[in-house]
C-alpha cells in the first residue's frame, strides 16, 4: 500500500526529476540532503503538470530531497527513479493482469460450460502454452513488435503498450484452468438446473449465475497473478526489453545498476534498493492474495 501511494503521489513529492542528470554528483552513496530545487526543474514540472506543481510548492516550497538512496553514474537521484519506476512496474502489473483476467476467464468459462470437444480443444491449447517457456514467448513478442527494425514495427505500438498486451497474453493459462474447474462444478448445481427449467438460455445462465459465483476465485487469481506479472516485467526490464528512456521501471534500474558494479567502483546501492523495492512489493502482494483467498474460502476460516 505504501509503495502504491508513493507511486501515485510521485509528481507531488519533493524529488528530482527521474531523468535529470547532474554529473558533478555521479555515483554518490546514500546521503540525504534538503536543498533548493533548480528553477528549470520546477518550470518543467509547472509546464507539464501545473496542478501537481502547485500542490508540491504549497506542501514543500521550492526545496527538494536529494541523494537519500544515492545517485547513479549520471548523477540521477535513485530515490526519484525508484518511486517513478514503481508507477511503471505496478501499472504494467495491473493492466497486464486485467488482460490475463479477460482471456483466462473467457477461455475457462467456455471450456467449463460447453464441455465436450470445445473443452478438450481449449485445454490442449492451455497445456501447450503451459509447456512453453512463457518468458521466452514474451521476449519473442516484444522483439517482433517493437524496435526500429522489428518485423511488425509498422504497427506503431509502443514498448509499454506491448508489455501490457504481451505479458497478459502469456500469463492467462493458469487462470483459465482454475476458472474451468470451478465452472464445471457450478454447471451441475441446483440453481443452474432451476434456471434451465425456467427457460433461461446458456448465455443468460453464464452471465447471471456462473460469472457472479466465480467472482471470488477470479479475484483471488487476479491478486496472485499481479506479482507474477510484475516479476515478468522486471525480468524483461533486466534484459533491456522493458520500457525505454526516459521511462524507467524496477527491472531497468536493476539492469543499469548491475552494469555499474565493477571491482573499482562498487555502487551497491544501485542494485540493492530497486531489488529491495521489488522484493517487498512482491511479498506484500502475495500476502494480500493469500489473505483474500482465506477470507473468501469458508473452509479456510478459523
Amino acid at each position: 500500500m505504501l509503495v502504491t501511494l508513493l507511486a501515485l503521489a510521485a509528481p507531488l513529492l519533493p524529488l528530482a526529476a527521474p531523468g535529470r542528470t547532474e554529473t558533478a554528483r555521479a555515483s554518490r552513496p546514500p546521503s540525504a540532503r534538503w536543498e533548493p530545487a533548480p528553477e528549470a526543474e520546477l518550470a518543467r514540472l509547472q509546464a507539464e503538470r501545473p496542478l501537481a506543481a502547485a500542490v508540491r510548492t504549497t506542501l514543500f516550497g521550492a526545496g527538494r530531497l536529494h541523494g537519500v538512496l544515492g545517485t547513479d553514474a549520471l548523477g540521477r537521484d535513485l530515490l526519484a527513479r525508484v518511486v517513478w519506476g514503481a508507477r511503471v512496474s505496478l501499472l504494467v502489473g495491473l493492466l497486464a493482469s486485467l488482460v490475463s483476467l479477460v482471456l483466462g476467464t473467457g477461455v475457462g468459462l467456455a471450456a467449463g460450460w460447453l464441455g465436450g470437444r470445445t473443452d478438450r480443444l481449449l485445454m490442449r491449447l492451455v497445456d501447450a502454452l503451459l509447456a512453453l517457456p512463457l518468458v521466452l514467448l514474451a521476449i519473442l513478442a516484444v522483439t517482433l513488435l517493437t524496435g526500429r527494425n522489428a518485423p511488425f514495427a509498422g504497427l506503431g505500438l509502443t514498448r509499454e503498450g506491448v508489455l501490457y498486451l504481451v505479458i497478459g497474453a502469456v500469463c492467462w493459462p493458469s487462470m483459465a484452468r482454475v476458472v474451468r474447474t470451478q465452472a464445471r462444478g457450478l454447471r451441475r448445481r441446483e440453481f443452474v438446473e432451476a434456471a434451465r427449467a425456467l427457460g433461461a438460455g446458456g448465455p443468460r445462465i453464464v452471465l447471471r449465475h456462473l460469472l457472479p459465483n466465480l467472482g471470488g476465485i477470479v479475484a483471488v487469481c487476479l491478486t496472485l497473478n499481479v506479482p507474477r506479472v510484475v516479476l515478468t516485467e522486471a525480468f524483461l526490464g533486466f534484459l533491456g526489453l522493458s520500457v525505454e528512456e526516459p521511462a524507467v521501471s524496477w527491472g531497468t534500474l536493476a539492469s543499469d545498476g548491475l552494469a555499474q558494479l565493477t571491482p573499482i567502483a562498487e555502487a551497491w546501492w544501485l542494485v540493492a534498493f530497486p531489488g529491495l523495492a521489488l522484493a517487498l512489493t512482491l511479498g506484500a502482494l502475495n500476502a494480500m492474495g493469500d489473505a483474500l483467498r482465506d477470507a473468501l474460502d469458508p473452509r479456510l476460516r478459523a
